[in-house]
Parts: structure tokens; sequence; C-alpha cells
């Protein structure tokens, strides 16, 4: 595997695009450490340091998306999200929009266009929650429940029309930037570039777990956990790794075979091939709603039974926290309606099956047509439900870390969870492609037994531009080197 990493540097087509990867991720990092003009984040870090961590609020999920960006009250402050709410409801317009259907199926044109009207939307919605975050900053206690201007002071330093005008340029910009970011990786880095931002959000705060877990082991005498815990927490993280690169790499191959036909002199067909059924066909996506739909219930009827003084809104918004029984019950409710929810729009079963029948192609034992969508349908619905139980433990682990050997949740958060099946998925894919690479240059992938699973090398050289292109990029590096340098300066600046 070290020999790969190696190879991965011999390449010169690799190596430009993995230097040019990382030089887009670092500016995306560094554009999420400049404050807004007008505001102090010192008095929201001073916030979220004196928060217990009994288990993750709706803002400290969206705090991990933007990797830190909305508690360092940065241009980056929307993060990624935007574009990918944006690019969420698009998808599952063209699931029951006719139009965005018949665009979807028109090819590269159509799918420009629905590109073209994701980024529309992502806009509008950079809009909205630009306009309430700004609102919300003047007014901290009602975005940050427990916050007192008095004890941590105001963020906003002048308020005011233009303070709110160029607020909302600077945030809706800054996404608008990371969505450019994120494409340009795409075409010309390694990896899909909008899942990279949000895998190095999330992972930016590694540094600060590992000081965070030195502490909780090596700190104080009086404040040091057992060695043997230790020992366990690190064989958990292994096992949890692996259990999530198997769960997502596995699949339910499907046998389908093709009838023989005789055209001229040529013979086509007569081969045998399988369909590939992922058993977590939906991803993350479950667990990302259930969180949001859950958190908004807590935050809502918390607030709403203090300000009004009743006692059972209180209660019943206690009830559904983190480490209660109530929690992960319906936690594991959504999850499994979501993941069904997204499968019955996303995997079309009787599609797949006229698809099948008008190349000649059939599941041995099944007869094409209506039998075959319901065969495929039966087999997904048990691959589904698998997937959700799976997705159920990885999402409430970390919990069971934070109140069984009483982690902290800025640690037990790496133990699973939405960043984590983030982080792998991401992760595989980009050695997908990289080994790819490698493969075509006749160099050894990362594993000597077999490849890792995923889209084969025809299927991605469809995404690679020419060499010729990679020599065109001069404009781009310069655009690339004035960002870094303003995002140096912007650093050096706020640190003085």
């Amino acid at each position: 595997m070290l020999s790969a990493f190696v190879n991965c540097f011999k390449i010169p087509e690799l190596r430009q695009r993995i230097l040019f990867t990382l030089a887009l991720l670092f500016v995306a990092r560094v554009g999420a450490n400049i404050p807004l003009p007008g505001l102090d984040p010192s008095a929201i870090q001073a916030f979220f340091a004196d928060q217990s961590g009994d288990g993750m609020g709706i803002l400290d999920l969206y705090n991990m998306f933007t990797g830190g960006a909305l508690m360092q009250a940065a241009v980056f402050a929307l993060g990624i999200m935007p574009y990918i709410s944006a690019a969420i409801i698009m998808q599952l317009m063209t699931a029951v929009v006719p139009t965005l259907s018949r665009l979807q199926r028109e090819g590269d044109v159509g799918r420009q266009k629905i590109t073209q009207y994701t980024r529309y939307g992502t806009v509008a919605i950079c809009l909205v929650q630009s306009v309430l975050l700004v609102l919300a900053m003047q007014n901290p206690e009602r975005l940050f429940p427990g916050f007192q201007v008095a004890n941590y002071g105001p963020i906003v330093i002048d308020g005011g029309i233009a303070f709110l005008i160029t607020s909302v340029i600077f945030l809706t910009s800054g996404t608008v930037l990371l969505m450019w970011l994120g494409e340009q990786i795409t075409q010309r880095g390694i990896g899909n570039g909008i899942s990279l931002l949000i895998m190095v959000s999330i992972i930016a705060d590694l540094p600060g777990a590992l000081g965070a877990t030195y502490q909780l082991f090596l700190g104080p005498i009086g404040d040091r956990l057992n060695p043997g815990i230790f020992i366990l927490m690190l064989a958990l993280l292994i096992i949890v790794v692996a259990a999530i690169v198997a769960v997502t790499q596995a699949q339910r191959k499907i046998p389908v075979h093709y009838a023989k036909r005789v055209v001229g002199r040529k013979v086509y067909g007569g081969q045998s091939s399988f369909m590939p059924l992922k058993v977590n066909y939906s991803g993350v996506m479950p667990v990302i709603f259930a969180h949001a739909i859950l958190l908004f219930p807590q935050q809502v009827f918390g607030q709403l039974g203090a300000a009004m003084d009743w006692g059972f809104l209180m209660r019943f918004a206690d009830g559904i926290t983190h480490g209660s029984w109530a929690y992960y019950l319906i936690m594991g409710t959504l999850i499994l309606v979501f993941s069904y929810f997204w499968v019955s729009i996303m995997f079309k079963p009787i599609q797949i099956a006229d698809d099948l029948k008008k190349y000649g192609g059939y599941v041995p034992g099944v007869r094409p047509g209506e039998p075959t969508a319901k065969y495929l349908d039966f087999i997904m619905t048990r691959l589904t439900l698998a997937g959700a139980i799976f997705l159920t433990i990885v999402a409430v682990f970390p919990d069971f870390l934070l109140h069984t050997f009483n982690v902290p949740f800025r640690i037990a958060i790496f133990f699973g969870g939405t960043g984590m099946l983030i982080t792998v998925g991401v992760i595989l894919l980009t050695m997908q492609q990289v080994e790819s690479y490698l493969l075509q240059r006749h160099y050894d992938g990362f594993l000597k037994k077999g490849r890792i699973r995923g889209k084969t090398p025809r299927k991605l050289a469809h995404q690679m531009i020419d060499r010729g292109e990679m020599k065109n990029l001069s404009i781009l590096w310069g655009v690339l080197l004035l960002l870094f340098a303003i995002g140096i300066i912007a650093w050096i600046l706020q640190r003085i």
C-alpha cells in the first residue's frame, strides 16, 4: 500500500491532480477561518467552549459540516450545505416532475441544465439562510440557547442595514466560491469535489479531538480514564471503521443473462453478467434526514416551553434528547422510514426490468417484465432493511460511548455517526479513482489481491480530461495563488 502512494507521484498527470486538489482544499480551509467584517467570533468561541458536550444539537451538527466556520463567524459560515440542499431538492424533483425527468434522460445537455438549476437554487437558499443567520447573530439568545450577552458579549459589533447587506453578500459569495472549488476539484482534481469539501470540514476538528484524547488519558491524574478503556476504544474504532467499509462496499449480485441475437453474419449477446445492488443503497442521507427532523422539535418545544413556562413541553423535549430510550426508538424508526423512502425514489425496478427486456436480458429463473420488477423490489426491500439497521447502529454508537464510558462528544463523534459514514465513503471513492490511474499505468493498486470495488476504469476514463487541458490552467492557477495569498494575509491579521 505504501508503494502505491509513492507511485501516485510518479505519474505526472496524477501528481498534478493531487496537488491541485490539496491546494483548493487549503483555500477552503483558509476561508473557514476568515471572520465576517463587523463580527466578534470570540463570543461564539467562548460559548462553545463552555458547553458541556452532552450531545450534538442542530447547531453543533451544522458547525461540524462547516468545519468550524460557524463558530468562527467566517465568510464560509454557510458551508457547502446550501448546495447539498439544492442538489437533494433537485434530485427529488426529478422523480416527480416530468419535465425534469425528461431532462435527466437527455444526456449531457439535460444534466448541464439540471446543474444550472441547482446553482440557481443554491444562490436562493444562500440568500435566505444568510439573512436569517445575520439577524440571529444580532440576537444570539435566539440562535444559541443559553447564550447571554452579559456574560459573553455581543457578537455583532456594529449592526445596521449596511452590515446586513454586506454580510449577506459575503456569506452567499463564500458558498458560491465553495461550490466553484468543488466543481474544479471534480473536473481537474481527484475525487468528487463537493464530497471532499464536506469530508475535510468534518475531519478539521481531528487535531482537537486528538488533543482531548491525550488530556483524557495522560492529563491530570484525577481526571484520567482507565488505560484499559483506551485499548477498548482503539479496538472499537478499528471495528467500526472495518464495519463501515464492509457494508459500504457490500453488494448483492443478481445474475443476468443475455440471449443471442443474429444480425446478418454477426452474433450479439449470449453473455452472462450481474447487476450489483448495494446493501446501503441510500448512503448517509437517512441519517442526515433523521437528525434534522429529530433535532428540530427538541429546539422548538424546549424554547417554547421555557418561554411560556409550560412544563409538559419541556419534559417532552427532554424525553427525546440524547441518552433516552425514546430518542433511540424515534431515531431508528426515522432512519428506517427514510431509507425506504430514498430507495423508493431512486431505485426504479420497473424501469430496470423494461431495460433488461429491451436488450434481451433476463434473470435466470425469473420471467422478464413485471415478475423481474417484483423480484428486484423484493431483493432491494430486504437489503434496505439490513442497511437501515446498520445505519441505526452507527448513528447511535457515539451516544453509547458518551453515556457508557463518559467519553467527550468531541472524541466520540469520530467513532461513528454521520461524520464517520461520510468520511469513509469519500475516502473509498477517492481511492477508487486513484487506483484506476495506477492500473492504467500498469502500477499495482492499493490492494495486492483484487481491486477496490466501484466504478470501472472505463467509466472513470470518461470523467477524466485530456492531458492537453491540464496545460491550459495558468489562469486558474493564478486565481488560486491570489486566493491563497489573500487567505494567508487575513489569517495573519486575525492572529495579530
